[in-house]
């Protein structure tokens, strides 16, 4: 017989109560007979089982936990583990008590974003290192809160985006790495400006991931915990758009495509940049007023940093953009486009000649053993999150702000509202 996961909504909330008092020990702090050297097999728990946690099953490591408030998507994760031959895994309705396990090393966060930062900090309390989906958080004061603990905890953190370190960049035909060496070298001049939007390949699915106004009220299932599903976001009568697969059209716990796609998008132009450790000092709008909750479309979202270089966020679908040429690269020296077109004469014979970039950490497993940071980490990716985080408030408020990248603050005090926006209690940031 099939092992389930048999949690009911009413028996979980019945029980958190009781864990609220959790003290969640390190692992490595533990040791004896339950530590297992970092040489060994490293062992995985997935909080947050719905579409994205398919990708999180098939990555390395021993699945020894899944943790879910959605007791029918628990149970499908568990039956397609138990498929793969991971067949000794424990259910759990709340992500403290997955964390609060002394034999798991790595811990997945696989949750809408609005519950990113509260994951991340108590599982780096916990002595885990921790693999999260993007966008890294919901707020900017989230992902200083976030970076704060993985830092201070001496924790390995990894987004799960790639395109920095691997694999094609949508319409470029090519890797990040030797666009960046044709940058680094000055062939394309400075001040840049790079567009990413359809006509350069990029989709930002703004018409899928749409909010709907005016919800009607519906009954919350009964396999279903709404209020732990809200958890730190504020208290919304239930609708099922506003949860699972359509969660991304909400303010409260995203931004549509922005917070979607932002990050394979974003943080790559940031890394080609040498824009790792700042933040643009400008973000300007094109776009119709939104609504309060739920995410509407734009057309544009420029970015400015102090030294001239932008970033151009075009939000047209590719029928818009239809027979248009594609310049995804601009600067006084020349230009790039799709697949590789520019106007420079041999380009890519020129970048091979060019010495490589120094080499990174690009296999997670390995970070974890040699303490070595992750490509993409909690520092990093904490500026090409606050990218997008500073592109959502400007759109939200449908204003034109600049930003101070050492104080994290705004020319405007509804913006700066939004950088520390409060938790619903009793979730809040320590």
């Amino acid at each position: 017989m099939k092992k389930k996961c048999n949690i009911s909504r009413r028996q979980a909330i019945k029980g958190l109560g009781a864990l609220a008092s959790i003290q969640i020990v390190p692992r490595h702090v533990l040791g004896g007979p339950g530590h297992t050297p970092p040489s060994e097999v490293l062992t995985k728990g997935i909080i947050g089982c719905g579409i994205i946690s398919h990708q999180h099953l098939t990555m390395p490591g021993k699945l020894l936990a899944l943790c879910d408030v959605d007791a029918r998507h628990l149970e499908r994760r568990r039956a397609q583990a138990a498929e793969k031959g991971e067949k000794d895994v424990s259910c759990y309705h709340d992500f403290r008590e997955l964390i609060a396990r002394d034999d798991i090393d790595i811990v997945h966060i696989a949750t809408p974003p609005h519950w990113h930062a509260l994951m991340a900090i108590a599982a780096a309390k916990a002595g885990k290192d921790i693999w999260c989906e993007k966008p890294m958080s919901r707020t900017i004061g989230e992902g200083v809160a976030m970076a704060k603990a993985v830092q201070a905890q001496e924790r390995i953190f990894r987004i799960n985006t790639w395109f920095r370190f691997q694999g094609g960049f949508y319409g470029l035909g090519t890797p990040v790495a030797p666009v960046k060496q044709a940058i680094q070298a000055g062939m394309f001049g400075w001040p840049l400006t790079i567009t990413v939007g359809a006509v350069t390949g990029f989709g930002w699915k703004q018409h899928l991931w749409t909010g709907r106004k005016n919800l009607p009220i519906e009954s919350v299932p009964d396999h279903f915990d709404y209020d732990m599903w809200l958890g730190p976001a504020p208290k919304k009568p239930y609708h099922p758009h506003r949860t699972h697969e359509t969660f991304r059209g909400y303010w409260d716990y995203d931004g549509g495509g922005l917070g979607d796609m932002g990050q394979h998008y974003l943080d790559p132009v940031q890394f080609m940049l040498g824009k790792d450790s700042e933040a643009p000092a400008r973000v300007e709008v094109d776009a119709d007023p939104q609504d309060a909750d739920a995410v509407g479309v734009w057309r544009r979202i420029t970015f400015t940093y102090a030294d001239g270089c932008k970033i151009v966020l075009d939000g047209r679908s590719r029928e818009e953009v239809k027979g248009e040429r594609a310049k995804y690269i601009q600067g006084p020296k020349g230009w790039l486009g799709r697949r590789f077109e520019s106007n420079i004469p041999d380009l890519r014979k020129k970048i091979s000649q060019l010495p490589p970039l120094e080499p990174v950490v690009t296999d997670f497993h390995e970070s974890v053993r040699t303490r070595k940071k992750f490509a993409l980490n909690e520092d990093n990716g904490f500026w090409s999150t606050t990218m997008i985080n500073m592109g959502k408030i400007a759109l939200r408020l449908n204003k034109n702000l600049n930003f101070d990248s050492k104080t994290l603050t705004f020319d405007d005090e509804e913006a700066n509202k939004l950088v520390h926006p409060p938790m619903r209690g009793p979730w809040k940031l320590s």
